[in-house]
């Protein structure tokens, strides 16, 4: 048995879970965080599934505070899930505590760990298998949205300052070009080229905005399609994972980063360049059913950019991906040489793709946003 393994099993024994635990496995794809599936066996009740993971403390350098926002906002979500007569068992995550009743176990090497009740008869998908799978998505994060839309976003702890301040990676990439640490700029002048001649979309929303202050809300901050459980039964999106950097932060993000990745015809690590576009049938799906929900909670300078900040996220996930490259690759995960230079390539061509459509992308998010507010308005 594996050292991470053990470890995985070890740190098990120290939450307060019913049963015996029969089983533990890798299980996920996610970039930061080491993730495993827990199987206990509670007598004639049968399995429970319990989701563990070891938190990344080179990235989250202040695990309890992390976990202390993602306890506020699922015991927030929770009492609203219930006031709309919702689930509150499928419709957020349920932290399960530790023996010594915190909501995370800190070894004696100094790992945190942390357990969550997990989600049966649900899927989170890596690409949409249909515009309507996309849709339930959009619902799924503007229904987060609109109920932490009351939640104070400063009392929130900034899990990863800068997370999306794009200014500040459009420096942190400029540096890592002039370090050059790894010797690989030589092979990608074509990127770099692309990066520094889009840097006008670091500054999109400060130049919309003008001397007027966009409001500060209780943001996702990475609102891919696969952060979304679908019900396998009734296929609707159910509940909003990976809380990791829930932080105040700007709608547009969370809406641009979710076109980035589930509107796109292709994987973010796609090599073939000729596969990848932004889907306007999907795009327009996210937009009715992120509308629908909390369009009425956005403000009107809010809902201008939700268009362009697709490309926003877009260019700074492009531009992090080749960051890391140009750094040694430690940041994102990868599974093979020169993995994140293909999701810096393919991010790329997602924004010259969708700079081609981003008229009509500004036509569709009007439209839905004018939809929504005849239905709530009940004007037809």
């Amino acid at each position: 048995m594996d050292e991470r393994k053990l470890a995985a099993i070890s740190a098990a024994a120290n939450f307060d879970f019913e049963g015996t635990l029969t089983d533990i496995a890798p299980f996920g794809n996610g970039h930061i965080n080491e993730t495993w599936l827990a199987r206990f066996e509670i007598g004639l009740m049968g399995p429970l599934y319990v989701i563990m993971q070891k938190i990344n403390i080179s990235v989250f350098t202040e695990p309890e505070r992390l976990m202390e926002n993602i306890a506020g906002v699922t015991s927030w979500l929770r009492k609203k899930i219930i006031e709309e007569g919702g689930d509150p068992e499928r419709e957020t995550l349920t932290l399960i505590p530790a023996k010594d009743g915190k909501v995370f176990y800190r070894g004696e090497n100094g790992q945190y760990w942390r357990a969550y009740r997990f989600i049966t008869d649900a899927t989170c998908y890596d690409m949409a298998e249909s515009a309507e799978d996309f849709r339930q998505s959009a619902i799924a994060f503007g229904r987060f949205q609109r109920r932490l839309a009351d939640y104070p976003a400063d009392s929130l702890y900034e899990s990863i300052p800068g997370f999306h301040d794009t200014q500040m990676r459009l420096a942190t990439f400029r540096k890592a070009v002039a370090d050059d640490t790894c010797g690989r700029r030589k092979d990608v002048q074509k990127e770099i080229d692309f990066v520094l001649s889009h840097a006008d979309l670091a500054t999109c929303y400060k130049r919309a905005a003008g001397n007027t202050p966009l409001p500060l809300r209780v943001t996702h901050n990475d609102t891919k399609l696969n952060n979304v459980m679908i019900d396998d039964k009734t296929h609707k999106g159910i509940c909003v994972i990976d809380l990791d950097t829930v932080m105040p932060g700007f709608v547009m993000n969370d809406f641009g980063d979710s076109i980035r990745f589930g509107a796109s015809t292709a994987l973010e690590d796609e090599r073939d360049l000729s596969k990848v576009s932004c889907s306007l049938d999907l795009f327009s799906a996210y937009a009715e059913g992120f509308m629908q929900e909390c369009a009425s909670r956005l403000t009107e300078a809010e809902k201008s950019l939700l268009p362009d900040s697709a490309l926003v996220m877009t260019y700074e996930c492009g531009t992090r991906f080749l960051t890391d490259y140009l750094q040694g690759d430690t940041y994102f995960r990868i599974h093979r040489p020169g993995q994140n230079l293909d999701r810096a390539r393919n991010q790329f061509r997602l924004v010259e793709d969708m700079e081609s459509k981003l008229p009509r992308m500004r036509e569709i998010v009007a439209d839905a946003a004018a939809a929504a507010q005849k239905k709530e308005t009940g004007a037809v």
